[in-house]
């Protein structure tokens, strides 16, 4: 009868087993790599947000406080539209990131006390904006 001795030789190599572990740590890897997320950008967040509010936000009337311009640390200005309306007898008081916005509006008639739609969440109602790419809250 034929030995089986050289068959479980082969089979048990160390060499092919490590082979074998590096080429399945080298795909899992490479899988890793193809499916990670790459980290948000602030500005891609709050787009994400503008649109998330633009399909199910509901309208109410508010009133521009203030427009404020404010120093950011790569030495480019960050311009925050400050803004007041009430829901469900509630008030509330937010301000909004438009400088990726500016196109869309004139600053300098956004004064106090302009009349203005505010477009919010029905669930978190401190969750809101004036401005986004589809929709235009500020009155003229």
């Amino acid at each position: 009868m034929p030995s089986n001795d050289g068959f479980f030789l082969q089979v048990m190599n160390p060499f092919r087993l490590y082979a074998l572990a590096v080429g399945g740590c080298g795909v899992l890897f490479a899988v890793y790599l193809l499916l990670r997320r790459k980290p948000k950008r602030p500005e891609d967040l709050e787009r994400e947000r503008r649109e998330w509010l633009d399909r199910i936000g509901r309208i109410t009337d508010g009133t521009v406080i203030d427009v404020q311009e404010l120093a950011r640390d790569d030495q480019k200005q960050s311009v925050l539209l400050i803004f007041h309306y009430d829901v469900a007898g509630v008030s509330y008081e937010a301000s909004q990131d438009v400088t990726y916005l500016r196109q869309l509006i004139n600053l300098h008639s956004c004064r106090l006390g302009l009349p203005t739609s505010v477009r919010y969440d029905p669930q978190n109602p401190g969750n809101s904006i004036v401005v986004s790419e589809r929709w235009m809250g500020l009155r003229q």
